[in-house]
């Protein structure tokens, strides 16, 4: 009798696997499964380069494609030859939220503080993070194909404060 078992269960696993198979049609393609990354979708416009000039210095911003859920941002601002400031920013799909990961040389012991974003449409993208002392948050607003203003907010010093970037695509 455990023999007739063992022989009946093979038979009816060897005939779903056939049933499974032969409900492909042939030269039929196999179903795919692709993730949505319509979150970081709504920042494609922010890929190229992008900078300003200043008596300041020169801004530059760089936004490239990594892979289908990150974005990988280098931003620097050099007076003359030296580089006066840099930071590194990779946007990341996870599930259903998008973060904005930066790090800049020099502050927060160089490690990543996280912004997730909090509204996006066609023109404007919100990254905040009510945690960390300045900014806690960071938008990007689209004026045009060619231009952008960036903007950082918070509290710095017991005061509301923010610092304006415009920059045109090169």
């Amino acid at each position: 009798m455990k023999k007739f078992t063992v022989t009946l269960a093979a038979i009816a696993f060897v005939a779903c696997n056939q049933k499974k198979e032969s409900s492909l049609q042939i030269g039929e393609p196999e179903e795919i499964v692709t993730k949505d990354y319509e979150q970081l979708e709504k920042a494609d416009w922010l890929l190229g380069e992008w900078g300003n000039t200043s008596a300041e210095g020169n801004l530059t911003e760089t936004w490239k494609q990594e892979n289908d859920s990150t974005f990988i941002g280098k931003n620097f601002v050099t007076v003359e030859v030296d580089t006066v400031f840099q930071e590194n920013v990779v946007l990341e799909q996870k599930n259903d939220s998008l973060f904005y990961k930066v790090t800049v040389k020099g502050q927060n012991n160089n490690e990543t503080v996280a912004f997730y974003l909090t509204a996006a449409d066609d023109d404007q993208l919100v990254f905040e993070n009510p945690k960390h002392d300045f900014p806690n948050k960071i938008t990007y607003n689209k004026i045009s194909s060619d231009s952008l203003v960036a903007e950082i907010s918070g509290m710095k010093d017991g005061k509301i404060s923010k610092e304006l970037f415009a920059m045109k695509k090169r």
